[in-house]
């Protein structure tokens, strides 16, 4: 199959993976409630746990800032995620973060800067 042709998905399989992968996320979610009192973590394995999340996220944020379809997102993306990472840090309101980040990206982009 060459690059431009497009990866068609029956609409039944489509349906059915969304089906499966919501069942999943529901049990796993539901699991975690009804053995959060039988099943004890270790303190340690909890610490790694929440920094294993911070890191998973930083770096879907990095991709998604940095990386378009093909190649790099350019630097209107880049600063706006920048505004809006350093808003967040700052422990400002999230009504507050992505507006100034898509602003900020919008701003530069109207002013040239792709």
């Amino acid at each position: 199959m060459s690059a431009a042709t497009p990866l068609l998905v029956a609409p039944a399989a489509l349906l059915t993976s969304a089906a499966v992968l919501g069942a999943g996320t529901y049990a796993g979610r539901l699991s975690g409630t009804l053995l959060r009192a039988r099943v004890r973590v270790p303190p340690k394995v909890e610490k790694l746990l929440n920094r294993g999340v911070v890191v998973l996220l930083a770096a879907l944020v990095g991709t998604a800032a940095l990386i378009d379809t093909s190649g790099f997102a350019g630097p209107a993306r880049v600063l706006g995620v920048a505004v809006g990472g350093l808003l967040a840090w700052r422990k400002a309101p999230f009504v507050v973060v992505v507006p100034a980040a898509a602003l900020t990206a919008a701003a530069l982009r109207l002013l040239g800067l792709r």
